[in-house]
């Protein structure tokens, strides 16, 4: 428990930051809706002028912009980016940041097994995680609420494209503590962490571009819940639920597997 606190402790400054910025998103993103809704499908016209590989970067996909479940499924694209840069940068770091910064002996002198310091991090992570998520869905309920819905259920679609959030802040954040876990040089791992992250949108990117490539969709987290298919198409789909699922569990697992086989650099 004394780990637990004093990883929360530790964490609430970059927690309130990141929260903050979460909000300032959603107020300056949804700022732009109504210039947007104003110009109708003139609006949608113009950006079918943009070359293919400019939307797919962008992610203006093939959506109505000018209804608020069009835009929203853009917007949730940034939101999702920021959302699993924040989760995979706290996994690899609160598993790794007592030999990066020379205090492993903090870890020794405590009466705990490798297995309890591991399950006090992991849980001080998905505590923040769980935070950063609810202050996004409550900015984005308030704010939402505000513009006139066309009769579109604005709680459904915040609520199931949030679940889809949390699952993938989740993945992300055990494959960086894996990550961590498993190199000698743990303080590349954030940044090796991030990079698989970028990989697997640029994955996602690619496949907007390509159709062939379609069958990598298994491969890239961010094809698994994206909002235009969450909110306008099938939902959360089952299949990448319990992918998503299996690819935690089993990240998970090697956390506490190297963890506890990793000499620890004083």
């Amino acid at each position: 428990m004394n780990i637990f606190l004093k990883e929360l402790k530790s964490l609430r400054k970059s927690l309130i930051i990141w929260s903050i910025g979460s909000i300032l998103m959603v107020v300056s993103g949804m700022g732009k809706y109504d210039v947007y809704a104003s110009q109708g499908q003139s609006i949608n016209e113009m950006l079918r002028g943009i070359p293919k590989s400019l939307r797919a970067v962008l992610g203006f996909s093939e959506v109505d912009v000018s209804t608020l479940s069009g835009y929203y499924s853009i917007l949730f694209i940034y939101l999702l980016l920021m959302a699993t840069i924040h989760a995979v940068m706290l996994g690899a770091n609160i598993i790794a940041k007592e030999e990066c910064d020379k205090t492993s002996e903090f870890l020794f002198v405590k009466p705990v097994s490798r297995n309890s310091i591991v399950t006090a991090k992991l849980l001080a992570a998905l505590t923040n995680i769980i935070i950063f998520n609810l202050v996004t869905a409550g900015s984005l309920l308030i704010i939402l609420s505000q513009y006139h819905t066309n009769g579109e259920n604005v709680n459904e679609m915040v609520v199931s494209t949030m679940v889809g959030m949390l699952l993938l802040q989740l993945l992300f954040m055990v494959i960086g503590s894996a990550l961590a876990s498993v190199k000698k040089k743990p303080k590349t791992a954030a940044s090796q962490a991030s990079g698989v992250l970028l990989l697997t949108y640029l994955i996602s990117v690619l496949i907007d571009l390509n159709e062939n490539l379609e069958g990598l969709k298994y491969v890239t987290p961010f094809k698994y819940f994206e909002a235009k298919n969450v909110i306008l198409g099938n939902g959360l789909e089952p299949i990448y639920m319990v992918l998503t699922s299996i690819l935690i569990i089993g990240f998970t697992i090697v956390t506490y597997i190297f963890f506890k086989k990793r000499d620890l650099n004083v």
